[in-house]
């Protein structure tokens, strides 16, 4: 799963985050309610889980804010506050789940992964992404396939990945550090050219053989998906 962590203190954030790529999952975090709620609306995740005291925006305000805009990403909130009444404010504001601190790491990976499962078995429509288009580049999400004019690339796990994300940016530039976050899920920068042989790796599959090139480098920023 592709999950976001909305988590205002930090060492919990990283316990979370460490265990939850252990257990073979995609993670992103964001320190605080504004900062959370740009990123969910702005990516597609597969499950959030939310603290419900944040700064600048807490929990249950993120969480009506998606609802409102018709995001149905299903949301586990977590905190300290156990009251009967304080669950069902976090099931009314739109919470999916809600699991009372502390916990049992191995009690919110389960309760993620029924989640998952419900979602899953939900009709699908205009909400739920499962392709991203690109002039003529294509990729289904689903069948993990992508084409260019129609003719089908083979490309490896972490280049579907890095593609992925280029596609939810397309056009904006996307700087090393973002791409490191994003794509490996480093947050520090290991002082290898590890973004720019991917990239060259990419190219070779998805700009050798058409026209135009549509991954570009910006000097001095990143790289951009973009037609010229």
């Amino acid at each position: 799963m592709k999950l976001l962590i909305i988590e205002d203190d930090k060492p919990t954030a990283a316990f979370l985050r460490k265990g939850l790529q252990e257990a073979g999952h995609n993670v992103d975090v964001a320190h605080d309610g504004k900062t959370g709620l740009l990123m969910a609306a702005g990516e597609t995740f597969d499950a959030i889980v939310a603290d419900r005291m944040l700064p600048n925006l807490d929990g249950l305000a993120v969480i009506r804010t998606l609802r409102s805009t018709g995001n149905l990403t299903p949301v586990l909130v977590l905190s300290a506050l156990g009251e009967v009444d304080d669950r069902v404010a976090g099931l009314k504001a739109g919470g999916d789940d809600y699991l009372v601190k502390p916990y049992a790491f191995s009690e919110l990976l389960a309760r993620l992964e029924a989640l998952d499962r419900r979602s899953g078995q939900r009709p699908s429509g205009g909400d739920v992404e499962t392709r991203l288009v690109y002039a003529d580049l294509e990729m289904d999400l689903i069948a993990r396939k992508v084409t260019r004019r129609g003719i089908t690339i083979d490309l490896k796990p972490r280049e579907f990945r890095l593609l992925e994300v280029m596609l939810r940016n397309a056009e904006r530039v996307m700087t090393r550090t973002m791409l490191l976050e994003k794509v490996w899920n480093y947050h520090f920068d290991p002082q290898t050219n590890l973004i720019d042989v991917h990239i060259s790796r990419l190219r070779q599959k998805i700009d050798k053989d058409f026209e135009p090139p549509l991954i570009q480098t910006v000097r001095g920023a990143g790289y951009s998906l973009r037609a010229g």
